[in-house]
């Protein structure tokens, strides 16, 4: 028999198409090591407040930390059968201590239980994070330094616009990549461990006692962290922003690794041919067999769409919600375990894909002999010479529909037929133009 937290005021059983569709256990079992922690911690608040004695809180203390034991082991028997993963290891402890368990709930309500558990695992998770985050940056870096000195055709509206440096290109994706670290870490510190909220009224209990460090035994298995005091037990149990933050700044790492992937996707194909994934990374096709697609990439790119969904899901939920806790919020754990897993996912397999990434640096050079790559080097040539920027851009504009109309370069063009459009060009300075490493050097307000 699996044994409720509640039920004393119930004389029916639960009709089990209820039991089946309130149950929450198949994926809240991801907090069952948090959720220990936090029962850890509540011993000793139930002890300083003379609620369990020093001996009983050592005897629940010593079978919380089995149970912790076995979670991270694997040997943690999760029943199914269980409401939720609070009632499960509920159930352990009581098979361990006997009525001893019982006491656990005193001053306690799995509102508050469960709060305190899914900001512990956020807050480890987004550690996690981090580490894959900068993992990644660190194999864009190996491929700036490897590529520092290649130039490449840049891009607005899809149409070549100007030449760049690739390292100027890839720096992009670290600039993202530590915006998202600072967001994360904003979110982190944000997220404040209370205890004492209940049910949402608060407890009998003072609120110094919540004020609780690790306890030593916790802290024996790698255990720290810092509880407080709620100041607002209502909000403390019906506050959901914090879920809200992480997915929205989840949803935008998802985006900046979306744009990525299509950068590589776009230069993965014939029509550009300026990059080689490694074979490892992509997969073929059941009917073609010249195919080599970047399935991997597609999927980061169409992953975003499931990041943004998962959040507008909890925006929806929490929309019109009355205070404080509605059983709604449940709802709220496996949009985010699955944006954590999705993006932790992404960052791993794009870290290992880059560092394959080898460049096809002859078909980019090949793409810079665009002369229209090199129009605005063009219109600065006349400013400089002291023609009004307005003005030097539309005759440069009409060199380049005189150039395409006639089908021939500019490079090509006489002294004569330059003179055409304005008397300050002198061809042999126009020529040097043409120059993808002048003219990325002429740009000095980039600080390099």
């Amino acid at each position: 028999m699996v044994k409720k937290l509640w039920g004393g005021r119930f004389s029916k059983k639960t009709e089990p198409l209820v039991e089946e569709f309130t149950k929450s256990i198949h994926y809240d079992y991801k907090l069952a090591a948090y959720d220990v922690i936090g029962s850890g911690i509540h011993i000793q608040v139930l002890k300083k407040a003379g609620l369990v004695t020093p001996l009983e809180a050592n005897r629940l203390d010593i079978a919380l930390q089995g149970v912790y034991r076995s979670i991270k082991n694997g040997t943690f028997k999760l029943n199914r059968k269980s409401e939720d993963i609070h009632t499960n290891i509920q159930n352990i402890l009581y098979q361990k201590v006997g009525d001893l368990a019982l006491k656990l709930h005193t001053a306690r309500s799995r509102n508050d239980q469960v709060v305190f558990a899914t900001k512990f695992y956020s807050k480890n998770i987004i550690t996690e994070l981090n580490v894959d985050i900068k993992k990644l940056v660190n194999s864009v870096k190996t491929l700036v330094a490897e590529n520092k000195n290649v130039i490449i055709p840049g891009f607005t509206h899809m149409q070549h616009a100007q030449p760049v440096y690739l390292k100027d290109y890839l720096s992009v994706y670290i600039v993202m990549l530590n915006r998202d670290l600072k967001r994360l870490a904003n979110i982190n510190e944000s997220i404040h461990l209370t205890m004492g909220a209940g049910a949402l009224a608060g407890t009998p209990i003072d609120a110094n006692k919540y004020n609780e460090k690790t306890p030593k035994t916790l802290k024996a298995i790698g255990v720290s962290e810092y509880i407080e005091a709620t100041t607002n037990s209502l909000d403390a149990v019906s506050d959901r922003d914090f879920i809200i933050d992480i997915l929205s700044a989840l949803s935008i790492i998802s985006m900046h690794l979306s744009r990525i992937a299509e950068d590589l996707i776009i230069w993965s194909t014939k029509e550009f041919n300026f990059i080689e994934i490694d074979e490892a990374f992509c997969t073929g096709s059941s009917l073609m067999p010249q195919k080599k697609n970047p399935d991997v990439l597609e999927l980061v790119r169409g992953y975003s769409g499931r990041l943004y969904g998962n959040l507008i899901s909890v925006l929806a939920i929490m929309k019109g919600l009355p205070l404080t806790y509605n059983r709604d919020m449940q709802l709220d754990k496996e949009p985010l375990f699955n944006s954590f897993e999705i993006v932790s996912s992404e960052l791993k397999v794009l870290a290992g894909l880059i560092k394959t990434l080898q460049f096809n640096k002859a078909k980019i050079e090949e793409s810079l002999e665009d002369e229209s790559l090199y129009a605005t080097d063009l219109v600065y040539y006349l400013v400089n010479r002291g023609i009004p920027f307005t003005k030097a851009h539309t005759i440069i504009g009409k060199l380049i529909k005189y150039s395409i109309d006639n089908s021939i370069e500019i490079k090509t063009m006489t002294q004569h037929e330059l003179q055409r459009f304005s008397n300050k060009f002198i061809k042999k300075e126009i020529i040097k133009l043409f120059n993808p490493k002048v003219s990325v050097e002429s740009k000095k307000s980039i600080a390099r």
